[in-house]
């Protein structure tokens, strides 16, 4: 299974990777393994400033639907739009082009409360 060492990690199965004071948030490749061929992804939440563990949006698989969870807190300022045609990027490359959001975090701090990849990874186990 593909956990990249340079990214943080969610309980909730949600990646970051941060540029600056910009968080990239996505799901990793065993939650959307685990979601299946996935169908849709809705997020109406851009423009908000959410607090970390809010919901910003929704995934839809054909086996079930689960939400998206905030890992930190911050405004959500674009959106992964490629994901309206092709939601199945996700699937294909979930650290890459499938990217969920964009996220200004408004408190860095919240970082160490992210796990790492080794961290992430025995959660699996």
């Amino acid at each position: 299974m593909n956990i990249p060492a340079e990214l943080k990690y969610t309980k909730d199965h949600e990646w970051v990777r941060m540029e600056g004071d910009i968080a990239i948030v996505g799901i990793t490749e065993f939650a959307q393994g685990e979601l299946g061929d996935i169908v849709y992804v809705e997020i109406e939440t851009e423009g908000e400033t959410l607090e970390k563990e809010s919901i910003f949006g929704s995934i839809e698989a054909v086996k079930t639907v689960s939400d998206l969870f905030m890992p930190l807190s911050g405004e959500i300022m674009e959106l992964n739009s490629a994901l309206e045609a092709n939601p199945e990027l996700v699937n294909s490359d979930p650290y890459g082009e499938g990217w969920m959001v964009k996220i200004k975090v408004t408190d860095t701090g919240e970082l160490d409360q992210l796990l790492k990849a080794e961290e992430y990874g025995s959660l699996l186990h």
